[in-house]
């Protein structure tokens, strides 16, 4: 055999053990392949959520509204007489005491007044002694038959006369002694004074002219506005017990202004009104806070009458309360629901009525019952009716612990 011949034999036979090697190669690999894919009949994995149990318990139940401060006296300081103001004592803006001089209105006119009053009296005083002395004398007269009836009649009339003019002269003394004392004005109050609306020579009317005002500041009110419906649902509430209530009058207030801060002071609920305004369908109650700063240097309190401010109440326990955390509350175009986990394991979405917000937490009003299984992570996972394996959320044991105890400590006496 020629070797060139040869040659491409053997490179032939190489080729061919090549390529057999080749082909058993990839059946190992396409046998080990099918060998680690899983049956055509075995289900997927159950989607995996986390979940918390339903429980209830007792809570301090504290509505919210919307409140403004007021002065607890304020004063309007008006003239008792008309005339010229002649001297202004005060420093506008500035705390005054009870008792303290403001104004002036010149007294000179008002003084003669008196003077003149007090004579009067005087004249009357001594005329009755006259009459008196007369009626004495013509009495005894009168028995001798001296002096006729009609003599005695006209005395002791006299004696009337003079003693009326005497009265009305001692009425007038009053008068002129009230308009001559009234002519210094004083503070009626403790409390910080507004400004000066008249000065030195301006003529003032008696009872109408406004001087200034005085805000006693110490305490304090707050005007809340509590809408008809809210008195309606919690009327409801407490006859069907489950929120309770001390009596209406020791509700307490917690004050919060607009920068978020917290007056350190509590309130008492003084007065609530006995009807609700038309104009507003709302009920306006009244806080009364302590003030002791009130009292101090302008610049120095908590808070000025006329601010807005947030009135926490404080007083008020619902029973078998239930809160879930606020990711658990999923909104939907009927509104807001929630995915219950079932006996069989199922996600059946559920409508609830929530409330308000406490901290993290939804306060549940209708839907969920104790005991209740909801999911508060892995919503994207599941679908109506579809079949979960539930897990008890991680921090379900520890954000319940803190619940019992805020529990513990609103139920306290």
């Amino acid at each position: 055999m020629p070797r060139t011949s040869l040659w491409i034999t053997t490179a032939a036979a190489r080729i061919g053990s090549a390529m057999i090697n080749t082909g058993a190669g990839l059946l190992l690999i396409l046998l080990a392949a099918c060998a680690q894919q899983p049956p055509e009949n075995a289900s997927p994995p159950l989607p995996q959520v986390q979940v918390i149990t339903v429980t209830t318990q007792a809570i301090e139940d504290e509505p919210e509204f919307i409140g403004q401060t007021e002065a607890f006296r304020p004063v309007e300081i008006r003239p008792q007489v008309s005339g010229i103001i002649k001297q202004v004592y005060f420093t506008e803006g500035r705390n005054a005491k009870k008792g303290d001089r403001l104004y002036l209105i010149d007294p000179v006119p008002f003084k003669a007044i008196y003077l003149s009053s007090k004579a009067k009296v005087a004249q009357m005083q001594a005329r009755l002694n006259q009459a008196k002395q007369d009626l004495a004398r013509v009495k005894p007269l009168l028995e001798k038959q001296a002096v006729s009836k009609k003599n005695v009649d006209d005395a002791e009339s006299e004696v009337l006369a003079v003693k009326a003019s005497l009265e009305a002269a001692q009425n007038d003394l009053i008068k002129a002694k009230f308009d001559l004392d009234n002519t210094l004005i004083t503070a009626p109050v403790n409390g910080r004074i507004g400004r000066s609306h008249f000065y030195e020579g301006r003529l003032v009317s008696a009872q109408e002219t406004l001087l200034t005002t005085i805000d006693q500041l110490d305490p304090m009110y707050v005007n809340v506005s509590v809408p008809e419906s809210y008195l309606l649902r919690r009327r409801r509430e407490l006859v069907e017990q489950k929120v309770e209530r001390p009596d209406i009058f020791k509700l307490r207030g917690v004050m919060t202004f607009t920068d978020g801060s917290v007056y350190p002071q509590e309130g008492v609920l003084d007065f609530a009104d006995v009807a609700i305004r038309p104009e507003t369908g709302t009920l306006q109650g009244r806080f009364k806070f302590p003030n002791p700063e009130g009292s101090m240097a302008p610049g120095q309190s908590y808070f000025y009458p006329g601010q807005f401010v947030r009135i926490r109440i404080r007083g008020y326990i619902r029973n078998n309360a239930i809160l879930i955390p606020q990711r658990a509350v999923q909104q939907g175009p009927n509104g807001s629901f929630v995915y219950v986990i079932d006996a069989a394991d199922q996600a059946q979405l559920r409508p609830v009525q929530a409330s308000a917000w406490r901290g993290k937490e939804w306060l549940i009003e209708n839907g969920l019952q104790s005991g209740e299984r909801i999911v508060v992570e892995g919503f994207y996972r599941i679908l109506p009716g579809s079949k979960v394996h539930a897990i008890p959320h991680k921090s379900e044991a520890t954000a319940s612990t803190p619940h019992a105890e805020e529990s513990t400590q609103q139920v306290a006496p």
